[in-house]
């Protein structure tokens, strides 16, 4: 039925992202790309794909930090067009898709003014897309409980405030436990707002906020052993809407070594193949789930009249600015031996 009327509204743009999808970088660019000896070489290699010029105003020598602002930069307009021409229901569908940078920029300056640092300065480091309109109206608090005020009023993020934390707590909790937190909440409602859409967005999305949701419970979970939280706060900090919830969840709350997240992973075999990592290997856990990620985003593609490709699109491409940034950074350091280190898309 969603393929009667999702051109209506909504095909201009799906036929927009796949065509940004197709100029994501390639096996092939990757390979030219490695075979650079400077970062001027690489920026010539780059030219020659959808990135364009996009460095050509840049002086030499080039940083690399300036390499991962400007192809950012190029992300960010993209998204940003597509926003604009968005309606309902895409266009919530994007803004949920910016409240995960919002977090990131909020926990950002909240961490600033608990420790008295120039939050205009940190207003720079912002991610883009993190940026709302009363996020100005932050810098301008002086201390938390204004901070906590401030955000209730002028940030979409509120309902995650109002729904889970105080100004009190932000005083107090660990700034970690609060951006578990706030990801909890907004992972949720993330979730039940694509399966309230239904159809293929709501299997798409289902099951790549499922993968997410589950990232984050190994994560807490991986960085909460031996350390002074407890296990019932521990599992408070786990979304509920992952493959994982609930028999998952509930062994590794209780895990207290790594012997045990493993064995907790038994019937999840996706999952317990992340940590079969063999000794002295150069892949981390963290690639293995950034490979399994690429893998979900690219296989969205596959399926027409959904908004998950606009989800996938931005993930991908945030993947190969990391991959972009790895080996200008190898080549930077003379570290070509590790340059081959880098997740392939396609």
């Amino acid at each position: 039925m969603e393929a009667l009327f999702f051109n209506v509204e909504d095909g201009f743009l799906e036929a927009m992202v796949r065509g940004y999808k197709a100029g994501i970088l390639t096996n092939n660019n990757y390979l030219n790309l490695t075979q650079c000896e400077t970062l001027d070489d690489l920026k010539l290699q780059l030219a020659a794909t959808d990135y364009g010029n996009f460095l050509q105003n840049e002086p030499s020598p080039l940083a690399t930090t300036t390499i991962a602002d400007k192809a950012r930069e190029t992300l960010v307009s993209h998204f940003m067009y597509m926003r604009a021409n968005a309606v309902k229901p895409l266009s919530t569908f994007l803004d949920f898709i910016t409240y995960s940078y919002m977090i990131d920029n909020t926990i950002l300056l909240i961490t600033g003014t608990l420790h008295e640092r120039d939050t205009n300065e940190l207003l720079e480091r912002c991610h883009p897309l993190g940026i709302f309109d009363g996020i100005a109206a932050l810098c301008v608090a002086t201390n938390v409980s204004e901070l906590y005020n401030t955000v209730m009023v002028e940030s979409p993020l509120a309902p995650y405030f109002e729904k889970c934390l105080s100004a009190q707590d932000l005083d107090e909790m660990n700034i970690e436990i609060i951006r578990n937190t706030l990801y909890k909440a907004y992972l949720e409602d993330f979730y039940n707002y694509c399966q309230g859409l239904g159809g293929p967005t709501a299997e798409v999305m289902g099951e790549i906020l499922q993968f997410e949701a589950d990232r984050r419970v190994l994560n807490i979970t991986l960085n909460s052993l031996d350390t002074e939280l407890s296990k019932d706060d521990r599992a408070k900090l786990f979304p509920t809407c992952g493959r994982l919830y609930p028999e998952g969840t509930m062994k590794l709350a209780r895990a207290d070594d790594s012997d045990q997240v493993r064995m907790a992973l038994d019937s999840y075999p996706d999952y317990k193949q992340f940590f079969d990592l063999p000794v002295g290997s150069e892949r981390s856990l963290e690639d293995k789930f950034f490979e399994y990620e690429v893998h979900l985003n690219k296989r969205s593609f596959t399926r027409q009249f959904q908004y998950g490709v606009f989800y996938a699109y931005l993930k991908l491409k945030e993947q190969e600015i990391r991959n972009i940034v790895w080996i200008a950074e190898c080549i930077a350091q003379q570290q070509k031996e590790r340059i081959n280190s880098y997740i392939t898309i396609f």
